[in-house]
């Protein structure tokens, strides 16, 4: 065999994007803790599978993510633990502490973090409208439920309360990937 056969040669990995479907506030200096850090819609309600793609996106963003908490009103099964970029991530549930529609993350480098989690069966626009309600740096502070009371109220046909166990992907284009704008990792006091 010759040296030039030894070793394939290298071939160039695609960037992959993030498979998260996310809009993120901009953090300004100047900003309290806002109610709520951006919005996530989540292709399903397994969290098992969600979790760790929403955490793989955000960990090296905000910092080693190292707990997340959920109300368990929309989420069928909730993990224990989730792997993340080589650690382990605590979850956990609360019932009365946490809005149904808000997942919190925690860092221990860089505190707490809100999003709206918008539910799986929303229309695409609608979840446009949720995204840049959340994320918007000027838009007045409101808290997960009441954007979304706000949005069913536009949107009467949609149903929030769905079954857990119905299909999420209704082959709906997922055109928020292409026309979200980038995030930039938000700076944290």
């Amino acid at each position: 065999m010759s040296a030039t056969t030894d070793h394939p040669s290298p071939r160039a990995v695609p960037f992959r994007a993030p498979t998260a479907r996310l809009a993120l506030k901009p953090v300004s200096p100047s900003s309290g803790q806002a109610e709520l850090d951006g919005a996530w819609w989540p292709r399903s309600r397994d969290l098992s599978h969600e979790l760790p793609a929403l955490a793989d996106v955000l960990d090296p963003l905000w910092g080693r993510i190292t707990r997340i908490a959920v109300n368990p009103r929309y989420w069928p099964v909730i993990p224990q633990r989730i792997f993340v970029n080589g650690h382990v991530v605590k979850v956990g549930w609360f019932t009365s502490e946490l809005d149904p529609h808000k997942i919190l993350l925690l860092s221990g480098t860089s505190g707490r973090w809100d999003l709206l989690v918008i539910p799986p069966e929303t229309t695409a626009p609608s979840a446009a409208r949720l995204m840049a309600a959340a994320s918007a740096s000027t838009a007045p502070q409101s808290t997960a439920t009441a954007l979304m009371t706000a949005e069913q109220a536009d949107e009467p046909s949609t149903s929030w309360d769905t079954d857990a166990d119905a299909d999420a992907d209704t082959g709906r284009t997922d055109y928020l990937a292409a026309q979200m704008r980038p995030f930039a990792p938000p700076p944290r006091p």
